[in-house]
């Protein structure tokens, strides 16, 4: 009898807590919700990773300014993988099984986030707001993945309607030689089989790297009218300019993984004409009410940019799903929320989350780089 009285004191005490054992074992404390992020902060692909996290940073501090989520600050611990698979394999179990965050956010590329997916899943940790648009993430539905942006696929069909309505047909593809250049090299060839058309000709470059010239030698003489880019900014703007001295006189087009703000700075005035589709609102407009709170907190104009107003709306995402995750958010519990979210305009961007449809937005604009590394669209 005294053993039962016993038991049943140490069961009272542990309910007595204010968190369990497991809540705290995933990134929930009494006073900080600890978010992971892997992303390229050194290397050739470092503004995407910088930017992303600068404009997430933005937002959870708003949010934390007022009180943060029901009490508890948000803090994202941000870890560097250079762009690169192995690293962001590294960093993701280390964020789980060390850190113990509650989630992981804002990871930026595709071969890195293809090489945390077996291990967020395995785990069943949420991973939102990634920055690649890779089917990889999308198809087969899985229930811990959150897209915000618009796919590489709904980038591509718009750059290849956009030029066959002005009758250019022969379109040539220039595409890093991995899983991301691949995603949107399919993308290309989706949208050009729709239309009953072939790519006119390819040429790659490797991860991380700027050696361009067997593509230029191929490209150059092509033949063909305009070049869809699917690589990063160093090494696009390295493939333009040599592009432009071998007599290249395609238009360039990229889709929004490239860094637009970084491309533009590394072209300069060789920048001018190259176009890019974007997945977010136009960041210098103040047309919509979320374009307007991310000026006003992202600290001056000089650091306005399409990836850190994609890591602001993303982060606002993440706010969301944690308010309608419950007083004592879990893993499960902030999937739940997040799938909780439906329809939701953000402030001028919509999102839609259901429990088996977990991509929120379609949304692609067509941009222009203008002079002085300014944008038009």
């Amino acid at each position: 009898m005294l053993a039962y009285f016993r038991c049943i004191s140490w069961l009272a005490f542990f309910m007595t807590l204010p968190l369990s054992q497991a809540a705290m074992a995933q990134g929930v404390s009494a006073d900080t919700i600890l978010i992971g992020q892997s992303a390229a902060l050194s290397g050739p692909a470092e503004q995407l990773g910088k930017e992303m996290k600068a404009g997430a940073e933005a937002y959870f501090d708003v949010v934390n300014k007022s009180g943060g989520v029901n009490g508890r600050k948000i803090k994202l611990v941000s870890v560097d993988d250079g762009y690169e698979p192995d690293k962001a394999a590294a960093n993701t179990k280390k964020l789980i099984d060390e850190t113990r965050v509650l989630a992981l956010f804002g990871y930026v590329g595709t071969p890195t986030s293809n090489a945390a997916l077996p291990i967020f899943t395995a785990a069943k940790v949420p991973f939102v707001g990634a920055f690649t648009g890779a089917q990889s993430l999308r198809e087969p539905f899985n229930r811990y993945i959150f897209n915000v942006r618009a796919s590489y696929f709904d980038e591509t069909e718009q750059i290849v309607g956009h030029l066959v309505q002005q009758g250019i047909t022969k379109i040539a593809v220039f595409y890093q030689n991995d899983a991301y250049g691949k995603a949107g090299l399919a993308g290309v060839e989706r949208a050009m089989k729709k239309r009953m058309l072939t790519i006119a000709a390819t040429g790659t470059v490797e991860r991380n790297t700027t050696d361009v010239s067997e593509a230029v030698a191929k490209l150059a003489k092509s033949g063909t009218s305009a070049v869809v880019m699917i690589s990063a900014y160093k090494s696009c703007a390295a493939f333009i300019r040599a592009m432009k001295l071998a007599g290249g006189f395609q238009q360039f087009w990229n889709v929004s993984f490239v860094g637009s703000k970084a491309l533009a700075s590394e072209l300069g005035d060789e920048g001018i004409g190259v176009q890019i589709s974007q997945v977010v609102p136009f960041p210098w407009s103040d047309v919509n009410p979320i374009v307007r709170d991310y000026q006003k907190h992202i600290g001056g104009a000089d650091k306005y940019s399409f990836t850190s107003l994609e890591g602001y709306i993303a982060a606002k995402v993440m706010v969301e799903g944690l308010r309608r995750a419950g007083k004592n958010p879990t893993r499960e519990s902030l999937v739940d929320g997040l799938s909780s979210i439906g329809k939701t305009d953000l402030g001028g961007f919509a999102v839609t989350y259901t429990p088996t449809n977990h991509n929120g937005s379609n949304y692609v604009d067509l941009t222009i780089v203008s002079r002085a590394g300014t944008f038009k669209h």
